[in-house]
């Protein structure tokens, strides 16, 4: 039987994951990727002398797709993985807060650091301690959890304002890329069971060690090739055609060509443009699912003052501040990035504007920070980084096959059950590949879950 012909259209995670499963299940893969590199919204380049990433992304060690996929495309010992979860959180004029875990089962593994949690007074750390463990009996699959905010549910449980925007922010604001008092209370709860309460290790963080397109794009273009599978770079699909009774085709460069089945592995926003209405996923429903930007701020200071690869902010406009001064391949001083996820409020702002705000912060979170001189600040705005994580987010978001049975569509933002996260990227993927190649009655159990 001549083997099928899958074309993915977009080099992000999800694309990369849908087409080596693809590959590997034997099929004749060609991806096509509009930029001129792989790796979707994780990529790098060079900006005056340094090797900088667009954003920081960290995982978790429950995520065990996307390390799978790592191992798949070579590039496993190119992260670092905690041993064991370690939080630092700093707050202005006060010692360091931790988020950690002990040895014991959940969730008792989290108890002493939550009532530790010094910040907050203590009635708060008990409150906020006791709804954690309500959390535990909440199921992120009832549709109705994904009606309410996560605000909205801490609020009728006596959580402060606070409290909200402080701790539990902490806790899910950087996977869900949104506040705690706006996000869906579904994913909140799929975040915090997955990642805190249903193993004691899950929690347990990591983050890249060198440059994201040394550990996706690179590593992947070269697993792809390796595997037989056609990458197209700097080639945007102009159209996509599904007509009745015809294989469908992509409109690539005024081509067309033809394949047996399509995975769409792009953007909410671009797949409701390319979609045939046919397919069954109207334009205004996935224009529905929003977005939701990310601003990182890069700071290049003459000396070392922090003495951690990264750190929370508490009470502070700093979410999280990551050390790359090895990674971007600084040798004098030292590189930190501070991620702030949900950023409505930063996106548009002038340079001058950001760092009127934030190296002051940081000088008042970091004392090592006061007499240090900023040798260079300059900012990256992803303004799409994820869909927006609201309620009623997840009635919107898709499966992978379509109506239209050639048809498939990839993306943290399909219903993977789990956030717009590198995990949720790489399990779409997987679902797209085993989709496409069962309908063209294929057995996709080589392609893992």
């Amino acid at each position: 039987m001549k083997e099928p012909r899958i074309a993915v259209v977009g080099g992000g995670l999800a694309g990369l994951a849908a087409g080596l499963a693809c590959a590997d299940a034997g099929a004749r893969v060609a991806l096509f990727e509009a930029r001129p590199r792989l790796g979707g919204a994780t990529w790098s380049a060079t900006h005056r002398g340094l090797e900088i990433d667009n954003g920081q992304h960290v995982f978790m060690r429950c995520c065990e797709a996307y390390l799978a996929f790592l191992g798949r495309i070579g590039a496993r010992d190119r992260v670092a993985l905690q041993a064991r979860l370690a939080v630092p959180v700093a707050t202005p004029g006060r010692p360091l807060a931790w988020i950690r875990r002990s040895a014991l089962p959940p969730p008792a593994h989290l108890a002493l650091s939550l009532l530790a949690f010094h910040p907050l007074p203590f009635a708060a750390r008990l409150r906020t301690a006791r709804n954690v463990r309500r959390i535990g009996s909440l199921d992120p699959d009832d549709p109705a959890l994904d009606a309410v905010s996560l605000g909205h549910w801490l609020r009728e449980r006596g959580e402060s304002d606070a409290a909200i925007d402080g701790l539990w922010d902490l806790l899910v604001r950087a996977t869900l890329n949104l506040a705690a008092r706006d996000a869906s209370l579904a994913l909140a709860v799929k975040v915090l069971r997955t990642g805190f309460l249903e193993r004691n290790d899950a929690a347990d963080l990591g983050w890249s060690s060198v440059p994201l397109g040394r550990l996706h794009g690179e590593p992947a273009l070269a697993a792809l090739c390796a595997a037989g599978a056609e990458v197209h770079l700097r080639a945007p699909v102009d159209a996509l055609e599904c007509p009745s009774g015809r294989l469908p085709a992509l409109r690539v460069r005024g081509e067309r060509i033809a394949f047996d089945a399509v995975i769409l592995a792009t953007t909410h926003e671009d797949a409701a443009r390319l979609l045939p209405p046919a397919a069954g996923l109207p334009a205004q429903s996935l224009a529905a699912l929003g977005r939701s930007p990310i601003v990182n701020l890069h700071v290049l200071l003459d000396r070392k003052v922090l003495g951690l690869p990264f750190l929370a902010g508490f009470d502070s406009p700093l979410q999280w501040i990551f050390d790359r001064t090895h990674a971007a391949g600084v040798d004098d001083g030292q590189y930190l990035v501070i991620s702030l996820s949900g950023a409505d409020t930063w996106v548009g702002r002038s340079s001058r504007e950001l760092r009127e705000t934030f190296v002051p912060a940081l000088r008042a979170l970091l004392p090592a920070a006061r007499g240090a001189e900023v040798v260079d600040f300059f900012a990256t705005c992803e303004p799409a980084a994820t869909f927006r994580q609201a309620p009623g987010s997840g009635a919107l978001r898709p499966p992978a096959r379509t109506a239209l049975a050639p048809l498939h569509v990839a993306g943290a933002w399909t219903a993977t059950g789990w956030p717009a996260t590198m995990e949720g990227a790489v399990r779409s993927g997987l679902a797209a590949a085993r989709s496409a190649l069962a309908s063209l009655g294929r057995t996709p159990e080589r392609v893992a879950a």
